[in-house]
């Protein structure tokens, strides 16, 4: 009886799903995807993080001042954690004054200076000034130095296994480096981590020291992209940079180019990638997370059935086409037995277009279901095993 219990534990229920009627065949003829003058680029999907365009995604390449993406992204923890506040005094030392970087991008304080975090997060962030950056390094964690280490640390818990810091600002130096598609993950990581810092990515100017500076993602200025936030680097070794995200309705897309040769041109490639993405592909919600997805039914518990459904809103991101319909299969690991905790991953939900798979997501228990009584257990032992031996185990109610 155990062997055939272990038989009917391991079988899975599969139900599957037509969401959307067929459309009249209009397909929709999708050109190849721009080529670039960058070193490396990558249009990534902000939902579902999928690559929809990509060239050298995990080329290692340096930085430059996206590293202060980083940066804002270590602040604005620090700023959820009770650290520090966004009203925080900081007193500027000789390390973050403006003097120590010629000839590169700074804010303008000086030492004696007392800035709050705020002004020197807009400086850090609109005029991408390394002087803010040190100085927000040395009042987050004492030193540079020691705020490198956390940035490396974020670096490996957001899962950039292929990005290394070794300063604040991003200047050129040896062991620093990142990838298109790392950085595309950053960016996301403050969108949804840190969106009071996100919010600073769009403002378009900022006056310290009685010296207006603009900020450098010229996008944020073009009237035919809805261009909310992003980031400019350029050094000698890195070449020009930048990252920037874009909403049009329910789709957000995040571009990277990395080494173009100029100003403009970092410009143009980022326009090309973002008009091809909102194009080309379309994005659907396919589910809310407080709706509930199906009843599933529940052995060996006080309870005989179960409500499933997902931990998050769902998203799917595709390739635009007028000839598909968009279908669903939920894989149930049934039977499931109690006890069953809110929130633990029950099954599968995969959803097609046409053929093409286009997101999947667990589905998870939205009760807590505890075990049984003593009869309740036996008795479903007993249909379990009786059931063995003519069908599937049935465990999709509704």
């Amino acid at each position: 009886m155990n062997n055939l219990m272990q038989r009917v534990k391991g079988r899975a229920s599969l139900l599957t799903l037509t969401l959307v009627a067929s459309l009249p065949a209009m397909a929709i003829v999708v050109p190849n995807p721009p080529t670039l003058n960058a070193k490396g680029y990558v249009l990534m999907d902000f939902q579902s993080g999928d690559i929809l365009v990509g060239h050298n995604a995990d080329q290692p390449l340096a930085p430059a001042s996206l590293t202060k993406l980083m940066t804002a992204y270590v602040v604005g923890k620090e700023i959820q954690q009770g650290r520090t506040t966004w009203d925080s005094k900081v007193a500027i030392s000789e390390n973050a004054w403006s003097v120590k970087f010629p000839d590169s991008s700074k804010m303008f304080i000086k030492p004696g200076d007392s800035v709050t975090v705020i002004d020197l997060m807009r400086g850090l962030i609109v005029q991408s000034g390394n002087d803010a950056a040190v100085a927000l390094a040395e009042h987050v964690a004492g030193s540079e130095n020691g705020f490198v280490s956390l940035m490396n640390d974020w670096a490996q818990t957001l899962g950039m296994n292929q990005t290394q810091f070794i300063n604040a600002h991003g200047l050129d130096g040896e062991g620093i480096y990142t990838t298109p598609r790392e950085m595309a993950i950053l960016m996301t990581r403050i969108i949804q981590d840190v969106p009071e810092v996100y919010k600073l990515y769009s403002e378009k100017r900022f006056v310290w020291a009685d010296i207006q500076q603009y900020n450098r993602n010229r996008l944020l200025w073009d009237n035919s992209l809805n261009v909310d936030g992003g980031k400019t680097g350029y050094t000698s070794q890195a070449g020009y940079s930048l990252v920037s995200s874009a909403t049009q309705g329910p789709m957000r897309l995040i571009s990277v180019v990395m080494g173009t040769p100029s100003k403009q041109t970092r410009v143009e490639a980022s326009r090309q990638l973002l008009n091809y993405g909102f194009r080309f592909y379309e994005t659907d919600q396919l589910a809310e997370s407080d709706k509930e997805e199906a009843v599933v039914k529940v052995w060996k518990g006080d309870e005989s059935t179960i409500k499933v459904g997902f931990e998050k809103d769902i998203y799917a991101t595709y390739l635009r086409s007028r000839d598909s319909r968009i279908t669903k299969e939920i894989e149930i690991k049934g039977p499931v037995m109690a006890p069953i905790n809110q929130g633990e991953v029950v099954g599968t939900i995969n959803w097609y277009s046409g053929n093409d798979p286009i997101a999947s997501a667990p589905l998870v228990a939205k009760q807590t279901v505890e075990q049984g009584s003593i009869f309740k257990r036996v008795w479903d032992s007993v249909v379990l095993w009786v059931k063995s031996f003519f069908s599937d185990v049935e465990t999709i109610v509704s």
